[in-house]
């Protein structure tokens, strides 16, 4: 399918997934809205570093998913609606419990209906690895139990069956996307990868970290963005939930040391408990099962975990100033 004029409406889109997704749609052909949310700087977030030849083709239309009207006029005349915008740090979810239900709930469901109102052919909902809690069982397929092991996590339960329920009760084509643990250039320092490299190219040996042992599936953002698009063209998508991952775990002590090796550096661990999550509420292991994907989406990921860390950490050098290595970023 050519998306060669389509208008797209991309929620989330000045953050880390939705930059990336916005410029890879624009240079698909697609026509993008990107819903930016609303302050006073006009800034556009990370839409800010695209390329000159990517943004003219991208209309900027600033709000907040929590404002029903916004959302139901951001959605008019989309063919297709992307929706990211969503409060994703964990730690900050124990102390704000309530901005996430405002932002992750209340929004989704805010753009679940403007899709319904104006007859938007496809819809894409941003889901996450961390709805499976803790792996009963690995790979994970997306017949796992759900878990809300943190407020975040609840939240994003929540949204996941607000929109398979609008699937069920008034045939919106839905399709849920689940990423485990995206990593690459412009991801925020409250991710573990970044956090690490910012203080080692600081000039840090002692990386301070939580948990050493736990263990995630790292999947480059490129290969990510990829899932959007293949799962906005595809009728058998519809109605269904699908895991986006590598297929492969590391644990976060592991992961240091290999950051290490990518960039030629000696690094130590140090665990801080200020970093760790609450006991009950940590998520001890996650490996995705991507067969659903890679069947119905034709899907694979086609970066290792090497040359996503050597991407990141180029990057990373160039705008290592964009990142508060000193400070725990919540």
């Amino acid at each position: 399918m050519s998306w060669n004029g389509r208008r797209v409406l991309v929620t989330g889109s000045e953050g880390f997934i939705g930059s990336h997704l916005v410029e890879r749609l624009v240079e698909a052909g697609a026509s993008v809205r990107a819903f930016v949310l609303y302050n006073s700087f006009n800034n556009w977030g990370w839409l800010e570093d695209l390329p000159p030849e990517s943004s003219r083709s991208i209309e900027i239309f600033p709000g907040d998913v929590r404002d029903e009207g916004r959302v139901a006029k951001a959605a008019e005349g989309m063919d297709c609606v992307m929706h990211l915008a969503a409060l994703i740090a964990i730690p900050y979810s124990y102390s704000a419990p309530a901005s996430y239900v405002q932002t992750n709930v209340s929004g989704t469901l805010n753009v679940l209906n403007a899709a319904l109102r104006h007859g938007t052919r496809s819809v894409v909902v941003t889901s996450t690895s961390e709805v499976y809690g803790t792996a009963r069982f690995v790979p994970i397929t997306e017949e796992h139990p759900l878990v809300g092991q943190s407020p975040y996590a609840a939240t994003k339960i929540a949204a996941d069956q607000l929109a398979i329920s609008f699937h069920r009760s008034f045939g919106l084509p839905v399709s849920i996307l689940r990423p485990f643990n995206t990593f690459g250039p412009r991801q925020s320092a409250r991710a573990v990868i970044p956090t690490i490299m910012a203080q080692a190219l600081a000039g840090r040996r002692d990386i301070r970290v939580g948990s050493t042992h736990t263990t995630r599936d790292f999947t480059y953002v490129k290969d990510t963005v990829e899932g959007f698009l293949r799962v906005a063209e595809v009728p058998e998508a519809i109605g269904h939930v699908l895991n986006l991952g590598v297929g492969r775990e590391i644990s976060v002590g592991d992961l240091v040391r290999r950051i290490g090796s990518v960039l030629g550096m000696e690094l130590s661990i140090v665990s801080e408990d200020q970093r760790k999550r609450p006991a009950a509420s940590e998520v001890e292991r996650l490996c995705s099962d991507n067969s659903r994907a890679r069947a119905v989406l034709g899907w694979a990921p086609r970066f290792s975990l090497d040359e996503g860390l050597a991407l990141t950490a180029e990057w990373l050098r160039r705008n290592l100033g964009a990142y508060k290595d000193s400070i725990y970023n919540l």
